[in-house]
């Protein structure tokens, strides 16, 4: 799959180059489908871009996380229209993610001994003097999302957007994923941010002068977890969620938007 980017620098002339994307024409045809479906309930009239053009500058602007007026310009369109298309197709997507109740049923009909539980920061631009958005933990501005993913990395579920500031156990607690670990008789493993959520989420063991039992058990707990880490990091392979340029509030929806096509592109 590859598409026409614009390079434009003040000053000088409008130069094109093409760019690939790492994604399926499946991945593609979906997204398409769910724009298609929406312009025929809302009867849309004729548009600049037909539906696989539309379809291909969202996921460009997801993948690459470049400014609108480049995606724009390379579709040619404006950035108002742009804007509006990209906004469309991730409001879209962004409703078809699986509910957290949804998502632990899942994870219970696939048999996993335990999911893994995670916060992450989306860095946002933002200066100093806005403190709620500020984590300590990170040392930079941001967004807290919580993620739940398989063993195996794999993510299930990502939760609404919280100012940076908000604590990992708190959010989870906000989002209710620990009450619903309980009622899905699901174990989650996590880091020592969560120390205190409950029986159903297992941490290492804090503090120094660690009995041997308590080392050898701390690593076979880092062993299960590392790799369902991976889960945030494949989150985060799209590069719009390296910085987010736009309102830090559309945080959480952009997330749940580029989940649903992670789970496609994983069949």
């Amino acid at each position: 799959m590859s598409t026409k980017i614009n390079l434009c620098t003040r000053g000088f002339e409008l130069l094109f180059y093409r760019a690939a994307l790492p994604l399926s024409h499946q991945t593609l045809s979906y997204l398409s489908g769910l724009i298609r479906r929406h312009r025929t309930t809302i009867g849309s009239p004729w548009r600049r871009l037909n539906l696989g053009r539309q379809a291909l500058l969202v996921l460009v602007h997801l993948r690459k996380g470049e400014i609108l007026a480049e995606v724009a310009s390379g579709s040619g369109v404006g950035t108002a229209t742009a804007w509006r298309y990209i906004r469309e197709a991730i409001t879209l997507l962004a409703r078809r993610p699986p509910s957290l109740n949804q998502a632990l049923r899942a994870a219970r009909r696939a048999r996993h001994a335990f999911v893994v539980l995670d916060g992450t920061l989306i860095p946002i631009d933002r200066v100093a003097a806005d403190r709620p958005y500020y984590s300590g933990k990170n040392r930079m501005h941001g967004m807290h999302i919580q993620v739940i993913s398989a063993p195996d990395g794999t993510p299930l579920r990502t939760s609404g957007s919280l100012p940076g500031s908000v604590h990992d156990l708190t959010a989870a607690r906000i989002w209710g994923i620990i009450r619903r670990l309980e009622a899905a008789d699901l174990i989650a493993l996590a880091d020592k941010a969560y120390v205190d959520a409950g029986q159903r989420v297992l941490v290492p063991y804090k503090g120094r002068g660690k009995l041997a039992s308590q080392k050898n058990a701390n690593s076979a707990h880092a062993k299960l977890r590392g790799p369902g880490e991976r889960a945030n990091a494949q989150l985060k392979n799209r590069r719009i969620l390296r910085k987010l340029r736009c309102c830090p509030l559309r945080a959480g929806q952009l997330v749940k938007a580029i989940l649903v096509l992670q789970l496609r592109e994983a069949g």
